[in-house]
């Protein structure tokens, strides 16, 4: 890695830290994982090994999205085919969000114990199970039961992906990482309705999940093929166990599995209940999991109710209203790569103008202030002109400037988030996904009777007043008391 991006995080892993140490224990010499090796970092990584581990990251985490909204376009069929009730058939497409709030809050600890291999692989293979089920369904409670399941194994992307790219790059350049990381999966929650709506109207809506299962064997190999393990204690460990002697290794290894060993139940503890701890007593993560639920929320709102706007009140196929979903598609693609490499500028200047070799994470907030009133804007122009009917381009202009800001809001506070937990990245990221979750879930069943009751226009007026007062309220109070706030990982 160039010595001129070197951060105090690669510092920070060659130093011990106290507060983490094991206690000790009779008879048995624990490794010290903090001792430094730089050869095995993966900060030091030649720069293209780190795009390849990145473009198989986003590569996973393209159908694991996509198969949130698939189905969108073909809820009716499917209700009419399995005898579904209303709240059955809108529990069939968002009980699959719902079900991501939970395996992270698992995923994520244990990946920062046994590393983020593992548990990326093993869930692409859950995920796969359970799709290729949902394909099969004979009635509406297997379908339901199997979108819960299968959201269980897409779940895990949110804390494994917030744990490899801060694995691999510095904070100097997160936000590029970012932005290219999110380049494939924005595609999916896009691509979905628009695949779905061509299934729905010339197959059935059961090749939704046959064809995205068939897609999600291609990211399985591709992910045993190019993925790398990325997390640096867990490389340690492993090249430790390389150096000894060969009868020993594999004591070592038993050593290591033993819940029984004090420095392995210690670990686990603290891993699994830091997301709980971090929800309950730490602001920081409190004020970014209220943000991200409601903003994550408006985004399914706006995608769950996106297709019938268009079938609705402009009268037009299923098939050609999930085309429209390309303008959501090309705004939160726009946007990641505004939003990522502005982010980048933004915080070299910063820090900069501090004339400080500490990375401040405040230094992300500043591109929140005109992207959520972009946001405002955005979820006017697309209110006011679907409540008029304005020509459908106007509609989705509206759509490309929404889900523009959008994401770079939601960019910004991941790297936010990746900053200021370097040791739990993985973990707090799962403790802000359950709210993320749970506002994606909640937020699309009101979102049809709101729009009933107020309109498009007057309903959206609603939504973009709360947006605004509550991310500006909040970035004015995360930068002007972020040195009291709370950052400790444990």
């Amino acid at each position: 890695m160039d010595a001129s991006i070197q951060t105090e995080e690669t510092r920070a892993r060659q130093q011990p830290d106290n507060e983490r140490q094991s206690p000790p224990t009779s008879g048995i010499q624990i490794m010290n994982i903090n001792e430094p090796s730089a050869a095995i970092d993966p900060l030091d990584w030649p720069v293209s090994q780190k795009w390849i581990v990145t473009a198989a990251l986003s590569v996973t985490g393209f159908n694991r999205i996509m198969v949130s909204t698939i189905m969108a376009p073909a809820l009716p069929t499917i209700s009419r085919e399995l005898n579904l009730g209303s709240v059955q058939t809108v529990m069939a497409l968002s009980i699959y969000v719902l079900a991501t709030a939970f395996s992270p809050l698992l995923i994520g600890p244990l990946s920062e114990v046994y590393g983020r291999a593992v548990p990326m692989h093993a869930s692409n293979m859950w995920f796969l199970i359970f799709n290729v089920l949902c394909g099969f369904a004979p009635n509406g409670a297997t379908l339901i039961a199997g979108r819960f399941l299968a959201g269980l194994g897409a779940g895990a992307i949110y804390p494994l992906a917030a744990g490899v790219l801060g694995d691999l790059w510095p904070p100097e350049r997160r936000g590029v990482s970012l932005s290219v990381y999110l380049l494939i999966p924005l595609l999916g929650a896009a691509v979905g309705p628009i695949i779905g709506g061509f299934v729905e109207q010339y197959s059935t809506w059961r090749w939704c999940f046959w064809s995205t299962s068939a897609l999600q064997v291609l990211s399985i190999t591709v992910c045993l093929v190019c993925y790398r393990e990325t997390h640096y204690p867990t490389l340690q460990r492993r090249e430790e166990q390389r150096l000894l002697p060969p009868a020993d290794i594999s004591w070592i290894q038993r050593l290591k599995c033993n819940f029984n060993d004090p420095r392995t139940r210690l670990l686990l503890r603290q891993s699994l209940t830091t997301p709980f701890r971090q929800l309950l007593t730490h602001r920081s993560v409190q004020i970014q999991s209220a943000l991200s639920g409601f903003s994550y929320g408006l985004l399914y709102l706006v995608l769950s109710t996106f297709s019938s706007l268009f079938t609705d009140q402009y009268h037009q196929s299923t098939a050609i209203s999930g085309l429209h979903y390309l303008a959501p598609c090309l705004g939160e693609i726009i946007g990641s790569q505004v939003g990522g490499r502005s982010m980048d500028a933004i915080a070299r200047r910063l820090k900069r103008k501090r004339q400080t070799e500490v990375f401040d994470p405040v230094f992300r907030l500043p591109i929140m202030v005109p992207a959520t009133l972009v946001v405002g804007v955005g979820l006017l122009l697309y209110g006011w002109s679907a409540q008029q009917r304005l020509p459908w381009i106007v509609v989705d202009l509206g759509a490309v400037v929404l889900l523009l800001a959008m994401q770079i809001v939601g960019q910004s506070l991941q790297a936010y988030n990746m900053d200021t937990y370097p040791e739990s990245r993985a973990s707090t990221t799962a403790a802000v996904q359950v709210f993320r979750s749970l506002g994606a879930f909640a937020l699309p069943l009101a979102g049809p009777a709101m729009y009933a009751k107020l309109g498009y226009g007057w309903a959206n007026v609603l939504l973009a007043g709360v947006y605004l007062c509550g991310n500006l309220t909040a970035v004015w109070y995360l930068w002007e008391k972020s040195s009291r706030l709370q950052y400790s990982s444990r």
